[in-house]
């Protein structure tokens, strides 16, 4: 082969005639894209170094009702209309009510968001909030938006903005989060992407946030999924979503940042304190009720609780888990 003149494209060996600079743009594009694809799926790509990315390339199992079948379930005074509870290790549904009844997610939707942006940068990556993605900007779209309260010209860690996605429920952190990545539309394909691959089957997803819209609904047995998911593959999103409060310091990029949690399931003295709870989420809307996803471990084991539309989640999540714990489940 004679060396390349310097006056004309440089050709490709195999003789396909193509510039050598696409061919090798194309390569390096193909394997950004299975990266992006690969963690999506829940498979960490080699070398990609986002702590909070899942570890495992194999699938999980689907729930089953075998335990279930085999042990028919009390009769709660749960008021959730509908709800699930689950032993995430054996994969197993311990109590249920109208599981698959497809609901208007609220702010569960967040699960949803928190895992794509784990999925698509590391947790230091630092993310501009724009005049479209601000406290004051969603409180436009929704007056009564619950809010971590950040200003357009910050820029914050993807980790901070997390702290807000679950201890504030931000609109203002779900939206930095769902735009300020990769575009919002985007980003709201890959939330629905990450749910086919996580088999729930019965959801679909229209904003990063879970304001009501028609078009956006999931089930219990879904949240369950993806709260199981978080449980297993995603210890970081775990931790954020258990850590009961915390002050993000004053930086060149952004103001003091103090929030408490809204699980009371996580803090001392409220009444509802849980032993052996980790952490999830709360929810309200006019459409879906109050909702919530809790997790706990004890002796190992870990359960997920969702409840949806209830006027005491925080009592139904722990007679649920009271339950569970009091079960025995062998493991797959």
């Amino acid at each position: 082969m004679s060396k390349p003149s310097g006056r004309g494209p440089q050709r490709t060996a195999h003789g396909g005639g193509r510039p050598l600079q696409v061919v090798l743009a194309t390569a390096v594009l193909a394997v950004l894209l299975a990266g992006v694809t690969a963690a999506i799926a829940g498979i960490h790509p080699a070398g990609a170094g986002h702590v909070s990315r899942p570890v495992a390339a194999k699938p999980a199992p689907p729930l089953s009702t075998g335990w279930l079948d085999a042990h028919p379930q009390p009769a709660l005074d749960v008021h959730g209309t509908a709800v699930v509870l689950i032993d995430a290790d054996a994969r197993q549904v311990l109590w249920q009510r109208q599981p698959h009844e497809r609901r208007a997610p609220a702010s569960l939707a967040k699960l949803m968001t928190a895992m794509v942006a784990a999925d698509l940068a590391p947790l230091d990556r630092h993310v501009l909030v724009t005049g479209a993605t601000d406290m004051d900007a969603v409180r436009d779209v929704e007056p009564t938006s619950t809010v971590m309260g950040l200003t357009a010209g910050e820029r914050l860690r993807v980790r901070d903005l997390l702290y807000g996605l679950f201890l504030r429920s931000g609109n203002d952190a779900a939206e930095t989060l769902g735009g300020g990545i990769v575009p919002r539309d985007r980003f709201i394909r890959l939330m629905n992407e990450k749910a086919a691959a996580l088999h729930m089957t019965d959801s679909h997803f229209t904003t990063p946030v879970g304001l009501d819209d028609p078009k956006m609904r999931t089930t219990p047995y879904d949240l369950a999924l993806a709260a199981s998911a978080i449980v297993t593959r995603y210890p970081t999103l775990l931790t954020i979503s258990g850590t009961p409060s915390i002050t993000l310091p004053q930086t060149p990029g952004h103001k003091q940042f103090p929030m408490t949690n809204y699980n009371k399931l996580l803090l001392p003295g409220s009444g509802f304190t849980y032993a052996g709870a980790t952490g999830m989420k709360t929810a309200f809307t006019d459409d879906a009720g109050p909702c919530m996803v809790a997790t706990a471990t004890r002796n190992g084991r870990h359960l997920v609780a969702v409840v949806m539309n209830s006027d005491i989640f925080f009592t139904d999540v722990v007679k649920l888990l009271d339950y569970g714990f009091s079960t025995s489940v062998p493991h797959r």
